[in-house]
């Protein structure tokens, strides 16, 4: 590998923008849950959700290294690269390592739980208007209560797994000098000369797909 530096774009818009966005969504989930501001709680949901289907069509059709066929590998090769946390190398990835690819699959898989058990989950015994989900008067009221159960316990594994990304990104920066924050807010990353830059998809397949993603969350709330 040549020991020439030169500044690779990885990271499309679409993706850093779903980035950025979601952590702001998650936090404002966060903050009107706690403190009982419904309306806009279930608007965050609602957003999340899109987002979350939006990233995962991306993950099939978008940019060649955002795509999971690219990023993911055996839970071995993951192993292996946790292992290896505690050496200085130098950065050739121009996506998610292993470890990190694993990690953005369960914090997909917890959001979109989260924010599914949420248009069910009810927040008051008493089915009050104001506080249950959207469509927690289709279902049973056992079942709301089951997925508003689900609902809280998501809630707490999402917490640990955002803690867990946000330790281990500190970690590469500080153990092994590996930069992921800068990339993800520019697009840009220095890499070693030689490395191929990912071929990126255009930005109206990305509107396209998220278009797509909203009017499935809207016709699923109004026909369910």
């Amino acid at each position: 590998m040549s020991a020439f530096i030169t500044r690779i774009r990885i990271w499309d818009r679409p993706v850093r923008l779903f980035h950025w966005g979601l952590i702001l969504l998650v936090a404002l989930s966060y903050a009107s849950g706690k403190s009982g501001a419904w309306g806009l709680h279930y608007v965050s949901g609602y957003a999340i959700l899109t987002m979350v289907l939006f990233r995962i069509f991306w993950g099939f059709f978008g940019s060649e290294n955002a795509r999971f066929v690219h990023f993911l590998r055996s839970p071995l090769a993951a192993l292996q690269q946790l292992g290896r946390l505690g050496k200085r190398d130098r950065d050739t990835e121009t996506s998610h390592n292993p470890a990190g690819g694993w990690m953005v699959v369960v914090l997909l898989t917890l959001l979109l739980t989260q924010a599914f058990s949420g248009l069910f989950a009810n927040h008051d015994p008493g089915f009050s208007y104001s506080q249950h989900g959207p469509l927690a008067l289709k279902v049973t009221e056992a079942t709301s209560e089951s997925l508003s159960a689900l609902h809280l316990a998501v809630q707490r594994y999402l917490l640990f797994a955002i803690a867990l990304h946000v330790l281990a990104i500190m970690l590469y920066k500080l153990v092994k000098g590996h930069e992921l924050v800068m990339p993800m807010l520019t697009g840009e990353k220095l890499l070693p000369e030689g490395v191929k830059a990912p071929r990126l998809a255009s930005g109206r397949l990305a509107f396209g797909l998220l278009v797509l993603a909203g009017t499935m969350v809207f016709l699923f709330i109004r026909l369910f």
